[in-house]
């Protein structure tokens, strides 16, 4: 079983940065596996200077939704593997379901569940990078809340089962566990 590690920080907090110096300690091919999708000017912006900041021995693959079976299926194919991000990934399962809250929430998290199955099971290092958004003041709106209680309940399911946590502040990282 290879080694998992989860990165937290809150916006503009050196997590991809960190992550990515992560990731580099493993021969290439890397994978820098981007969970983000292009919606808007601005999006396509952020994604461009991630892609700019990445050498040659980066290989991209997007998937916004299928998180577990994508990292199975490209397991043992490089030699770590850069999930950016966790909360971008919520955010689009959150969004692709058109149930009430409760059975949108069951599901989510049986899946964030079979992702960290899944992370246990890889023989290939995976670093994930998620956001930190409980910190903050209570969202006005309910899905925001929704949102808030879901990236708490994953961070907290994904960081029991990763080998190594660590939380950005100011572009300085703390290992956690």
């Amino acid at each position: 079983m290879a080694p998992t590690t989860l990165i937290t920080g809150g916006v503009r907090s050196g997590k991809s940065r960190f992550a990515e110096q992560q990731t580099l300690r493993y021969q290439p091919p890397l994978c820098y596996l981007a969970t983000a999708q292009a919606l808007d000017d601005e999006m396509e912006e952020r994604i461009a200077q991630h892609r700019a900041r990445r050498g040659a021995d980066w290989q991209t693959v997007e998937e916004p939704l299928a998180l577990p079976q994508t990292l199975a299926r490209l397991d043992g194919t490089y030699g770590a593997i850069l999930v950016d991000c966790v909360t971008l990934w919520l955010t689009n399962l959150l969004l692709a379901r058109d149930q009430n809250d409760t059975e949108r929430n069951e599901q989510i998290v049986g899946t964030v569940h079979r992702l960290a199955t899944t992370l246990r099971a890889m023989q290939t290092p995976v670093i994930l990078v998620t956001n930190e958004v409980g910190m903050g003041i209570v969202p006005e709106h309910r899905l925001g809340r929704l949102f808030r209680d879901l990236a708490g309940q994953t961070n907290q399911i994904l960081a029991a089962s990763c080998d190594e946590v660590y939380t950005l502040i100011c572009g300085l990282p703390l290992k956690l566990k």
